[in-house]
């Protein structure tokens, strides 16, 4: 019988419980498929330290070399290290993570070469057709001569290299920084990242640990910044950072322990990647960025280019735009000289160069950039997504100084805030984020908001 892939081949990657959603066996068969698909005849492997993943990862070389690739396997890896390779060596490439997800989950994140990613629409779709059409009938025979060959290679020294060739670090001062792994990839990247920076490292939970015993790899969630914000106070540092699962998002925590916000973050980035461009360039930022981004980007010359949230947007809109720069409210970070991919790594060592190219503290600095009172993504179940839409459009609709705009759910925006909710597309929720320009307006605001999401829709 053909196996159902429905509930792992997502929009933009494969992931699922191993071995019961997949397993050695079927990775095997994605590597078959992956160079079906792609007409590669070389790609480019890498995967992080959850336990299934170093044999996931083997199968799917064995897949893609039966079928005449040669495989070059990179091994332990970030995925903004995946991405490194590939487009230096011009090769498709494989990440094998779940990224933030429980240790009993593992993922693909696919790409061509130069790091162009792969999703249901360029790709991914007829990769999951022919997985699940030769899980019954078995990959077929190869249409290449002979077999390809299976390569390990590590790039991690170049990675680490071609990463500080983007940043001018000459001028650093002493910095003390506590990095927060979480067990995960940046326990491996980090430490050659930053060898030879005038750096005082204090590392938390560097040792590679896919059952992440100490907390989740999510430092989306404010539950999984507490040791680092603590660590931080303690130790008197200058900042903190904390890496997601695969190392490819960073979150940065300011000298008192406070979470800086990734808007902030993507405005101090966009005004450095502007000065390295001469002040010209566009900017790319999803639609529930702070009001900050677009300022900051205006004020240095730059182009602010609005877009729906998503990385695929993003990099969709770094490509059609040429944007040097783009960032997320999710800390994900978008760079055009690292292939628009996105590396929260090269995010960090900009917030490196930054504080250290001056005296004063980060949270002065990031003062600057932060310049709005937000929410945050506030979640709530509905019954009908549509209707609640409805409802909060009639609310707003017609009513002097405040316009409404569709691109990504329903945004709503008057002189001195805006709050924006958008449906999710796997959950019955609506997610929230508002923004004003003190606190007071902002939780009015998100209190109507919530009230017209969350009231019962009248019969």
């Amino acid at each position: 019988m053909a196996a159902d892939l429905s509930q792992i081949v997502k929009a933009y990657d494969v992931r699922g419980v191993v071995p019961d959603q997949w397993d050695e066996p079927l990775a095997e068969l994605f590597g078959a498929a992956f160079v079906r698909v792609t007409g590669a005849d070389a790609v480019v492997t890498g995967h992080d330290m959850r336990p299934s993943s170093p044999g996931l990862s083997r199968a799917f070389a064995r897949g893609a070399a039966a079928q005449g690739a040669d495989v070059t396997e990179i091994g332990l890896c970030s995925t903004d290290q995946l991405y490194y390779a590939s487009g230096a060596l011009g090769l498709p490439g494989a990440m094998f993570t779940a990224s933030h997800n429980p240790a009993r989950y593992n993922g693909i994140k696919l790409c061509r070469a130069g790091a162009a990613p792969v999703g249901q629409d360029t790709g991914l779709a007829e990769i999951r057709e022919l997985v699940e059409r030769w899980s019954e009938s078995g990959a077929p025979e190869p249409t290449a001569d002979a077999p390809g060959t299976l390569t390990r290679r590590d790039t991690l020294e170049d990675y680490a290299a071609y990463l500080r060739s983007l940043v001018d670090l000459t001028s650093v001062r002493a910095l003390k920084v506590v990095v927060d792994a979480g067990n995960g990839m940046g326990g491996h990247t980090v430490p050659t990242v930053f060898d030879g920076l005038p750096l005082t490292l204090v590392p938390m939970y560097f040792e590679l640990d896919g059952t992440f015993p100490n907390h989740e790899a999510n430092p989306l969630d404010p539950a999984n910044l507490v040791d680092l914000q603590k660590r931080v106070r303690e130790e008197g540092a200058d900042l903190g950072l904390a890496f997601d699962g695969d190392a490819d998002r960073c979150f940065v925590v300011d000298e008192r322990g406070e979470p800086v916000s990734p808007s902030a973050i993507t405005a101090l980035v966009a005004s450095r990647e502007l000065a390295r461009n001469g002040g010209k360039g566009t900017i790319i930022h999803n639609l529930i960025t702070s009001w900050s981004v677009p300022e900051v980007v205006r004020e240095h010359g730059g182009t602010p280019e609005r877009t729906r949230v998503g990385h695929s947007f993003i990099k969709a809109e770094m490509a059609r735009t040429g944007a040097i720069f783009g960032g997320e409210h999710s800390a994900h970070y978008y760079f055009r000289d690292f292939w628009n991919a996105d590396t929260g790594m090269l995010a960090a060592l900009h917030v490196l160069a930054a504080l250290g190219g001056q005296q004063g503290t980060l949270s002065a600095l990031v003062a600057q950039y932060d310049r709005y009172t937000g929410s945050g993504e506030i979640n709530s179940t509905v019954d009908d997504q549509t209707a609640r839409l409805a409802a909060i459009r009639a609310a707003y609709e017609g009513r002097d100084g405040i316009t409404l705009d569709d691109l990504d759910g329903l945004t709503v925006t008057s002189a001195d805030w805006w709050f924006n909710v958008r449906p999710s597309n796997t959950e019955p929720l609506l997610r929230l984020n508002a923004e004003a320009r003190d606190t007071a307006t902002m939780t009015k605001i998100r209190d109507e908001a919530l009230t017209l999401i969350r009231s019962r829709p009248t019969p």
